[in-house]
């Protein structure tokens, strides 16, 4: 399975490290003041983390690869965190989104890894984009990637947390009933989530979505909005002028008010396409990383307060 992201260099020197770990990971794998009655949980970025955190509870010690407010897309490890991966009792990590993780798992965790992609079968990434022809959404189906913003649609994540419970159970048994009790009620909070997004996005003047780029494909299927793409799932891309125009025109047609962009990337190429028809920016946050305040639910909802707003919801 391919996922497309941004190109890669995962030069010699991430091998080194690699290697590396196997050696350091008894020294440097577990810190000092790591609760040894507790088990160590390895999250390569921050979704995974909230839901290790919230199934695990005081039973767990989670450690997120991605740094706040980097691109989880980019992630090189250091040898102390190739180490975490090494001597951690459970790695959850979505193969084919950061390269390192899934090099350092192969060679370090292979046995004891958790892949979330494995739980619910990822989307096309041209099934996510509004295609139009020889553009940048044909460009994703001829390259046969998935897209990994699962964790967009609350029903898929609250499946994914059920398979993280039966998993930890069986790394853990004496709390497995526990981690199922947990599990059962993140998976209420989220089928509340996903009620929320149902009724709040029901009524609206317009169901078209701007954004930067096609992270939300999930979430415009499961509420039936229509995604319109102006890079792929490459964040950092810089799309063709044809591309721009052809984004530029369409906003105009579903008459948007908004152009999305997202936390962690640059505003400028949603500004350019604001600027061209008059419309204002917002911030849709993909929850690749930790949110500056509260949690993914929280984080969710503020997402859907900006989509309202944007398309006039009544």
């Amino acid at each position: 399975m391919t996922i497309r992201t941004a190109p890669r260099t995962l030069a010699a020197a991430t091998a080194a490290l690699l290697a590396l770990g196997g050696l350091t990971a008894c020294s440097e794998g577990r810190g000092a003041d790591a609760d040894p009655g507790r088990v160590d949980v390895v999250a390569a970025f921050y979704p995974l983390q909230f839901l290790a955190e919230r199934i695990g509870g005081d039973a767990v010690t989670v450690t997120n690869l991605a740094k706040p407010g980097a691109e989880p897309h980019d992630l090189e490890l250091n040898p102390a965190q190739v180490g975490q991966v090494s001597e951690a009792k459970l790695v959850v990590y979505l193969k084919g989104f950061q390269p390192a993780v899934d090099e350092a798992v192969d060679q370090n965790a292979g046995d004891r890894a958790f892949d979330v992609a494995t739980v619910q079968p990822l989307r096309d990434a041209a099934a996510s984009d509004h295609e139009h022809e020889g553009g940048e959404a044909a460009h994703e189906e001829e390259s046969g990637g998935k897209d990994p913003h699962v964790w967009l649609d609350p029903t898929r994540l609250a499946t994914i947390g059920d398979r993280l419970a039966e998993r930890l159970g069986k790394a853990d048994p004496d709390h497995a009933a526990d981690y199922t009790a947990r599990a059962e009620a993140l998976h209420a909070d989220l089928e509340k989530l996903d009620g929320e997004f149902a009724q709040g996005l029901k009524t609206c003047q317009r169901r078209e979505i701007v954004t930067s780029h096609t992270a939300f494909g999930y979430l415009a299927e499961r509420y039936h909005l229509e995604q319109v793409g102006i890079t792929g799932l490459t964040p950092e891309a810089e799309p063709a002028p044809q591309r721009l125009a052809e984004v530029a025109k369409e906003a105009r047609e579903h008459q948007a008010t908004t152009i999305f962009f997202e936390t962690l990337v640059s505003p400028k190429v949603a500004e350019t396409v604001a600027r061209e028809v008059g419309a204002r920016t917002a911030v849709l946050d993909p929850i690749e990383g930790a949110p500056a305040e509260g949690d993914y639910l929280s984080a969710m909802r503020a997402n859907l307060q900006t989509l309202r707003t944007a398309l006039d919801c009544s």
